[in-house]
């Protein structure tokens, strides 16, 4: 039959894997235990014979299934990229020999952990498929960048250029948002030592002359459904009439408001028509135009101006801003150079807690000594109507007054992210209602405007991080938020200036395009990049207890009409957390399922409790806890004999029903290893981590009901830096267990 499974197994013989195990031996248990139709062992399987025996053995002996017992998973993999094959691997270098120490005593435990991981592997390739992508991916290649500031039309100029269509709608009559209201900018590139043009002008020509970009002014999306590669979006202008565009990704460019300066009446501002923020001191700059910059009360020259930085940031006060706006320092250097460049004898100061001048070190704030620019590290208490600044000279340990003629305050910014989807809400409690209802979630820094429209169950935008601003995997994925081909930028994303924001759009216009590249093949995005597989379920074990649609943390999972789970392949991002939540296990991807993960641990021989073996699994996240496993293995790390390791994709993605076969099979402990939780999570998949130590925070009582302890069974937070900690945790859970005892399910 053409559908037949044929099962081939590799040993691998090289990196030293020949002289301390016994190759023969694991053949033998590939053909007899694990039932492969074929076996074979090579001296470097990686090399270009042994990657030419094994495609040879796929394209003319019908191989279906391919086990490498070799390294790592994570090793080689542009050798062992064979297509069309279900691959399974042996880690038996980097998790066993590297992991041991060689001596004759260790031996026989070595080979033990050898023959095990070869036992696990043909378990594994036994239920696993060859994926297929899914035939209703979709195709659609368009762009759609929501924003017309200097984010969004960097964003629509890269996509434009790289030869994709892109469709840019603006809320407001023109392109340019915020940048477009300065007079100068901040410099991007040597000598920093003077302010810049400003860039908007430049580039709307260049947005107006790509006939690749396609400009909607006065609009805003009402309405976003669909997925990569079939998105569908309502655009809908200030006239009344909409307009529906199918495209394949979304951007989020939307930007950011500058934080409300009437709030810091503290420092005059309302008080005195001479205490503006930076932005209104921008439009004095423009409006003096090079010539002398006028106040507003009465038109007179200034000749002493104070900047205050931090105003209204970095501040624990309620309703003020807890963060750095990172723009800000560099932003109040330029603007006090519009004052000396126009006449060096006017007197201007600016005063800060900490001077933060990213992206051109030193050379401007230098430029600005050099110009007279006086830089007083001070406290400001109070600014009185008549411009007294009141503040704690730090130098000088002392409090001072000087006057001014202009006050500048160098507020922050507030991320234009739309809905707080995620704000809590109190059914009994009316305030918590108003504010999820504005979407700030009582927080004060979120807009109470939906920007994309989202018909996701979860809600209209895109989840938020802190402070009000476009979650997004800050550390291992930019731009990757929790909407799978959505692509928050710029201040959006966090706070940033405007050469940061150009790079920030160029990233995202990248991760889109690959977007709409992966969703046209019908595979997945990061972190699993190129996987074809996606979850199904088998209708008539479900329950409907829409678990799955509740945890899933990319929206990827509705309900139909009669109640059962809706996936959306396309939304979809491969980490199993419908899976780990599905209690009846009906859930699976073709690659990756229950049974090929539990096949596995029960593969694996577990000593009786007379042999003084204990055996100790762990589920490690293949992200970070097994990169640190292997990289622990590198270091030649000693790591306990005993561990059996099972790299999962992700914790979230771990069914209960693994622990309680382990226990039943005669584990004495189950270690469970995945990513970073919390606000600055490290989570490939954002949210699995934490609902997986949800989950097993029930696990204590269940084991207790069984009269097993509940140190048995522990979920730990690793990074993939965690190289000495993670064989120190295996460790010590041998050692506990030859403390307590081994496990009482023993056979």
């Amino acid at each position: 039959m053409a559908d037949e499974k044929k099962v081939a197994a590799y040993i691998c013989k090289g990196c030293g894997l020949g002289d301390r195990l016994d190759c023969g031996q694991l053949a033998q248990i590939a053909e007899r235990e694990g039932k492969a139709n074929l076996v074979r062992e090579h001296d470097f399987l990686c090399n270009r014979e042994g990657v030419s025996m094994i495609q040879n053995d796929i394209d003319n002996d019908g191989v279906t299934h391919v086990i490498l017992a070799a390294c790592s998973r994570r090793s080689k993999t542009e050798a062992f990229n064979f297509e069309g094959v279900a691959i399974s691997r042996a880690n038996l270098r980097e998790g066993v020999i590297w992991a041991q120490p060689e001596a004759d005593d260790t031996r026989e435990v070595v080979q033990e952990m050898a023959d095990d991981y070869v036992r696990m592997a043909c378990a594994e390739a036994k239920f696993m498929q060859v994926p297929q992508s899914n035939p209703d991916h979709g195709t659609n290649k368009t762009i759609l960048v929501v924003g017309g500031g200097i984010s969004g039309m960097t964003a629509a100029l890269e996509s434009a250029r790289a030869g994709y269509k892109v469709i840019l709608v603006e809320k407001t009559g023109e392109l340019g948002g915020m940048t477009a209201k300065l007079y100068k900018r901040v410099p991007d590139h040597e000598p920093y030592s003077d302010a810049q043009d400003n860039p908007v002008p430049e580039m709307i020509k260049a947005v107006e002359a790509e006939g690749n970009i396609t400009v909607h002014l006065s609009s805003t999306i009402s309405r976003t459904s669909g997925a990569p590669g079939q998105f569908s979006a309502d655009i809908s202008q200030e006239s009344g009439s909409t307009k529906t565009e199918n495209v394949g990704a979304i951007i989020q460019a939307s930007g950011f408001t500058p934080y409300d300066a009437s709030k810091l009446e503290y420092f005059g501002y309302g008080r005195s028509p001479d205490v503006v923020d930076q932005l209104g001191l921008e439009a004095l700059a423009r409006a003096a135009n090079g010539g002398p910059i006028k106040r507003p009360s009465d038109g007179k020259e200034v000749q002493e101006v104070v900047f205050i930085q931090c105003a209204g940031q970095r501040s624990e006060k309620e309703g003020e801003l807890p963060y750095c706006s990172g723009h800000c320092c560099n932003t109040s250097i330029k603007q006090a150079m519009y004052f000396k460049d126009q006449n060096p004898d006017i007197d201007a100061m600016v005063m800060y807690t900490d001077l933060r001048t990213p992206g051109n070190g030193e050379d401007f704030y230098r430029s600005a000594q050099d110009k007279g620019v006086i830089f007083t590290k001070g406290w400001p208490k109070d600014v009185s109507a008549d411009l007294d600044v009141k503040f704690h000279d730090v130098i000088l340990n002392e409090e001072v007054t000087m006057k001014a003629d202009l006050v500048v305050l160098a507020t922050g910014q507030v991320a234009n992210a739309g809905i707080n989807v995620e704000a809590e809400v109190k059914v009994d409690d009316k305030e918590g209602e108003d504010a999820a209802a504005s979407g700030n979630g009582g927080n004060g820094t979120s807009q109470e405007v939906s920007i994309l429209n989202l018909t996701y169950r979860q809600g209209k935008d895109i989840p938020q991080l802190r402070h009000g601003f476009a979650d997004s995997h800050f550390i291992c994925f930019p731009y990757e938020s929790r909407r799978s081909g959505i692509y928050p930028c710029g201040p959006v994303r966090r706070p940033m200036d405007i050469a940061q924001a150009v790079d920030d759009a160029t990233g995202a216009a990248l991760k889109a395009i690959q977007a709409v590249e992966n969703a046209a093949q019908g595979r997945a995005a990061h972190p699993r990049s190129g996987d074809l597989s996606f979850p199904s379920f088998r209708k008539e074990g479900c329950t409907q207890c829409k678990r799955c649609t509740v945890e899933c943390p990319f929206g990827a999972i509705d309900e139909d009409e009669e109640g059962y789970p809706q996936f959306n392949e396309g939304r979809c991002r491969r980490c199993g957390t419908c899976m780990g939540a599905c209690p009846v296990r009906v859930i699976s991807f073709e690659n990756y399922s229950v049974d090929t993960v539990g096949q596995q641990l029960k593969a694996v021989e577990v000593p009786d409790e007379f042999e003084e073996k204990p055996r100790v699994l762990v589920l490690a996240c293949e992200n970070d806890a097994y990169p640190a496993l292997d990289m622990a293995g590198m270091k030649r790390t000693p790591t306990s004999p005993f561990v059996r390791v099972i790299p999962v994709r992700c914790l979230g993605s771990v069914n209960t029903i693994w622990i309680t076969d382990a226990m039943n099979s005669g584990y004495d402990a189950v270690l469970l290893m995945g990513c970073k939780k919390g606000d600055d999570y490290q989570c490939h998949f954002v949210k699995g981590s934490e609902i997986a130590h949800t989950r097993m925070s029930k696990i204590g009582d269940t084991l207790e009901q069984l009269n097993l302890e509940k140190e048995r069974v522990q979920t730990y937070e690793i990074a993939i830096t965690d190289v000495d900690r993670v064989p120190r945790l295996i460790n010590e859970a041998v050692e506990l267990i030859n403390k307590i005892g081994m496990s009482p399910f023993k056979f």
